[in-house]
């Protein structure tokens, strides 16, 4: 059993979570007006660098003169709580007509493609409004949904990821408490999580220690200016023995793929068309190699380019681009930096033997 665990939340669950809490609750969560005004934002669709920030004499971090709740001011409106008849779950306004959540917020079984046609927005002036679903993707977790007779505040996404110790904002709703609140830094970039579920494994994603709970999946994870870094995606709960260990999707992967969801409706990702399992040690025993870490070839689609190439079932791919594969999502790492059209060299080991060959990268 996987010990990831995405961010939504049923409404069931989270009426027991508090009403467990507090006795008794009209619903699940707070749903208070913030009676904020929407601030100016540039464009969902454009990019900004890192923050510019100095050090107040009390080492709050501000931007620009700005403090931490002012920031959170300024971000409020444009995040939203997402409705749909599973629960709920966060997203981002990227346009003034488009928000940005994740798709197991609005799949109607998680792990699967299908996703519902219509939600619920919930603004943070407690207004509600209708959303359709117009694209989702699969392999990168994310989604879009199209909203109509109504301009919505937008935030700017960061164009470069964050460092390693940088503060770092998480805004969403978790268990329904819409416009919550926590703060964190960036503990490591580059983090790969496994399938659960039944949807594929996340790749290079960011971890932090801002807490992220249920509800929170599709909210924003800002930094210190108010920018997004990241689309707030997982985490691992306490009772696997974790601490603050929550992740999400850089934006710089985000806004790409939010792009082609709200252009085509979906995204086309690098395709080599091959199935594949890790390579345990009996595997390695039952294929006669001494490699010790990679991925089995289980299954060649006929007429793909990993079968066009020459890539065999049985073959355990070792190295990819020159970077090592010890993993499913290493793998899927590495092709995350190819474009479809574009040759790499795939290592693999076949019948104890390290052989090199080129595959000519397509798209699905």
């Amino acid at each position: 059993m996987s010990y990831l665990l995405r961010t939504t939340v049923s409404t069931l669950t989270a009426l027991a979570a508090v009403t467990a809490l507090a006795g008794c609750s009209s619903g699940a969560g707070a749903n208070q007006s913030s009676g904020k005004s929407s601030p100016s934002a540039s464009s969902g669709g454009g990019g900004a660098a890192g923050p510019v920030s100095v050090a107040t004499p009390t080492g709050r971090t501000v931007c620009h003169g700005k403090s931490i709740p002012q920031i959170v001011s300024q971000v409020e409106p444009s995040v939203v709580t997402v409705r749909t008849q599973n629960g709920l779950g966060s997203g981002i306004v990227y346009r003034k007509d488009t928000v940005l959540t994740d798709q197991h917020v609005v799949a109607m079984q998680e792990g699967q493609p299908k996703t519902f046609d219509h939600v619920q927005l919930e603004l943070a002036d407690g207004s509600t409004i209708r959303g359709t679903v117009t694209g989702s993707d699969l392999l990168t977790d994310l989604a879009v949904i199209h909203v109509s007779g109504k301009n919505l505040p937008p935030l700017t996404f960061r164009t470069s990821l964050p460092k390693p110790g940088e503060t770092v904002l998480a805004i969403g709703s978790p268990l329904g408490f819409n416009s919550s609140v926590t703060e964190g830094i960036v503990s490591a970039l580059g983090r790969n999580l496994p399938s659960s579920n039944g949807s594929p494994p996340l790749v290079d994603l960011i971890q932090t220690d801002a807490a992220i709970s249920p509800g929170n999946s599709g909210g924003a994870l800002v930094d210190v200016c108010g920018q997004v870094v990241g689309v707030n995606e997982a985490y691992i709960p306490p009772q696997s023995g974790a601490v603050s260990l929550g992740f999400a999707t850089p934006a710089v992967v985000a806004t790409n793929i939010a792009d082609q969801l709200a252009k085509n409706g979906k995204a086309v990702h690098p395709f080599l068309g091959i199935q594949l399992t890790e390579l345990s040690p009996q595997d390695a025993q039952a294929l006669g190699t001494a490699v010790k870490s990679g991925v089995i070839v289980v299954a060649v689609v006929s007429g793909g380019p990993a079968h066009q190439a020459g890539i065999q079932r049985g073959d355990v791919i070792t190295a990819v681009g020159g970077h090592q594969v010890a993993s499913y999502a290493d793998l899927l790492g590495d092709l995350r930096t190819t474009q479809p059209g574009q040759t790499i060299d795939v290592r693999v080991n076949r019948h104890g033997k390290n052989v090199t060959i080129k595959v000519k990268v397509g798209a699905r």
